[in-house]
């Protein structure tokens, strides 16, 4: 398919759709909501497991809107904290509701969040429940999920000619249990592609395992965590397992929003902690506890640890071999003090590896971390004043070095918000899991001003505007001196019903970059990036919508050749009317100059799971989608897709090395609920 037949084949999409039905509005908006959110330029390995869990899990087990909290409205991710705030004011001054249509009735509330709301939450009078539930109601009320997945190549990769040692077969199994809100128990297990099952160094199975156990809300206990868990508290200077999405085009998603103790359920191999965790009530103040000791792998010289390895990866000999070398224990607490307002809290950390920490670490890495003991201690707070909201934090480290990151936003009903966000993180500070907001991906060496404005002005009509300076005083990794840039991002959104929508987003980016010419003179120079994406989507009845997706990327240094790229995507979502089946079949094109100029394409994974894969090159790719409710207790999800390049024969590098030019896979999920 050349360029110009595939924006005519793009051209007859978008007049197809606007000339066909027109009644009720698909389900699951949602989805759209988070694409929007998550396909951004920094983050293509989104990893919202646990929030994609609950949002499903709320289907089914709907939120009793007259006994919500502000941490249980947190989970929604297109509700603003201002929204949130007017509903439990609306239920104060008003009492219980009697409709969930009384949303409509809240302040803040505008249509598009009201519509998204509406499938998870339900109203019911306020049921009085004992304050420990009895281990027969727990037994006998509580809910079983059970999830296998498999995804299958159809290629070879030329690692398994003669150094992986397992099968190509990616296989994962996950068993939970829930009763209500109060009691989580479940075991993950996860093979990945390459490492070997039941044999080798995996006699018991599959290479990694995690069990959780958590108790919520049960008398002064809020939260109670043993096996593997999660942390993130405050804006996430000192701890937070969770991830952050920093700049999106949307102001729901800025800054750490659900904060405390949370099970680990996902296949993430790294990013948690193993051992026990408890947070108590006490009046106001709520106070936590945690002690983590883990076996991480890595490479260990002469007694010392060089390098962490966090990708969970066991397929070679050598990979195998690097498995839990050495022990890290982590242990710290946090203070909390809440009020209807204000909220303040202290937290503090202590870890220590087995082995001294002495890696290699070149000219921009020379102030990380060294050495066996390790600490960050960090003060938040978190105001709100009318229509003003103040949040911030400020850490320190062992290496003194200091964090600050500050966020000042202003929110006039549901017409426009402003926030402005201000970052300074020294170069010599360092936290191991300190996740945040950030330009350069690390808590670590940046200084910056952050503005953005989302407003609706005028009917159907949403517009977010953000402006970022950002410097970083010290060297990075790919440039080769101190340096600065700015980001700019602008998006219209025109919503004219619940049928049809479209978005246009244009994103700036000056950013310096280490560049070596011919001569093999290295200097440093600014790249500019243009990137524009166009969307439009169309939902024909209940059973059938549209999208079609149109992107450009530009990028071009000083005296240097430009590179740029194209994407051209449809996608066409078909639910059947008989049966409980729904079908999703989406194409796309792309041509690029060269992995610089790449681009990215959101599509539908497998439960709990985002896929957002990257493509350069000239290419195709066609992936299809199934999702089947055989039961109310069985469900059948599977997809099958290829890409399939046309200006190469080979796909990868070393061991991934792929001979051809095609590469088809499929994948298969199978729940059970009980």
């Amino acid at each position: 398919m050349n360029k110009h037949t595939a924006i005519l084949f793009v051209l007859f999409m978008l007049f197809f759709n606007v000339t066909v039905f027109s009644q009720d509005p698909i389900v699951n908006e949602w989805e759209s909501v988070m694409e929007q959110i998550a396909v951004t330029d920094e983050y293509t390995d989104v990893n919202w497991d646990h929030e994609l869990e609950e949002l499903i899990n709320r289907l089914d087990q709907p939120l009793n809107l007259n006994e919500v909290t502000k941490e249980k409205l947190l989970i929604f991710p297109f509700l603003t904290e201002l929204q949130i705030e007017d509903l439990l004011a609306y239920l104060y001054i008003n009492g219980p509701m009697q409709s969930v249509y009384e949303l409509q009735l809240v302040e803040s509330m505008d249509k598009q969040s009201i519509e998204l709301l509406i499938p998870y939450v339900c109203v019911k009078p306020v049921e009085k429940s004992p304050t420990f539930p009895s281990l027969k109601n727990i037994l006998t009320k509580g809910r079983h999920e059970l999830i296998t997945r498999i995804d299958i190549p159809f290629y070879k990769r030329k690692g398994y000619e003669d150094s992986y040692l397992g099968p190509p077969v990616y296989h994962s199994t996950r068993y939970g249990f829930r009763y209500k809100d109060h009691v989580y128990a479940g075991i993950t297990a996860e093979k990945d592609a390459g490492e070997p099952f039941l044999a080798l160094h995996n006699t018991k199975g599959y290479d990694h395992y995690s069990f959780y156990f958590l108790l919520k809300d049960i008398r002064r206990i809020k939260t109670l965590a043993l096996g593997n868990y999660r942390l993130s508290f405050g804006q996430g200077l000192v701890m937070s397992n969770d991830f952050i999405m920093g700049k999106s085009t949307s102001l729901y998603t800025l800054g750490n929003r659900a904060e405390g103790i949370k099970k680990h359920a996902s296949t993430d191999e790294f990013n948690y902690q193993q051992g026990a965790a408890v947070a108590v009530n006490w009046k106001k103040i709520c106070l936590s506890a945690f002690y983590s000791h883990r076996s991480l792998d890595g490479i260990v010289k002469e007694e010392q640890i060089t390098s962490i390895n966090k990708s969970g990866l066991h397929r070679t000999q050598k990979e195998a071999e690097r498995s839990n070398l050495f022990a890290l224990q982590l242990m710290g607490g946090n203070v909390a003090y809440t009020t209807n307002r204000l909220k303040m809290g202290v937290t503090g950390i202590y870890y220590f590896f087995d082995k001294p920490y002495e890696p290699a670490l070149r000219e921009y890495a020379k102030y990380n971390i060294r050495g066996n003991h390790f600490y960050n201690l960090g003060v938040d707070y978190k105001y709100r004043w009318n229509r003003f909201l103040l949040s911030g934090e400020a850490a320190i480290g062992k290496s003194g070095g200091y964090a600050l990151l500050n966020t000042l936003s202003y929110s006039k009903a549901n017409n426009y918000t402003v926030s402005l966000v201000h970052r300074l993180y020294t170069h010599n500070y360092w936290a191991m899991y300190a996740s945040s907001f950030s330009e350069g991906g690390h808590v670590q060496n940046e200084n910056g001003w952050y503005l953005a404005v989302e407003a609706n002005p005028f009917r159907y009509w949403k517009y977010f505007v953000s402006l970022d300076f950002f410097s970083f005083p010290w060297l990075k990794y790919g440039i080769d001196r101190a340096s600065s840039g700015v980001d700019v991002q602008f998006q219209s959104t025109y919503t004219p019903s619940s049928r049809l929508s479209m978005f246009m987003r244009y994103r700036y980016k000056k950013k310096d970059k280490n560049y070596t010419n011919e001569e093999k003179i290295k200097s440093v120079l600014p790249l500019h990036q243009h990137r524009l994406k166009y969307q439009f989507n169309y939902k024909a009845n209940a059973f059938l919508a549209f999208k079609s997706v149109a992107d450009y990327t530009h990028l071009h240094q000083p005296g240097v050749q430009g590179s740029e790229g194209y994407q051209l995507a449809q996608v066409c979502t078909y639910a059947f009317r008989k049966w409980p089946l729904k079908c999703e079949l989406q194409g796309s094109w792309f041509h690029t100059d060269d992995y610089f100029s790449r681009v990215y394409s959101y599509e539908k994974g497998m439960m709990y799971s985002f896929s957002v894969p990257s493509y350069y090159g000239i290419g195709t790719r066609i992936a299809f989608h199934m999702k089947y409710d055989v039961s109310q207790k069985l469900m059948i999800m599977a997809k099958v897709g290829q890409t399939r390049y046309h200006d190469r024969d080979e796909i990868g590098s070393g061991l991934d090395l792929i001979r051809g030019n095609k590469k088809a896979d499929a994948q298969l999920q199978v729940r059970y609920k009980l």
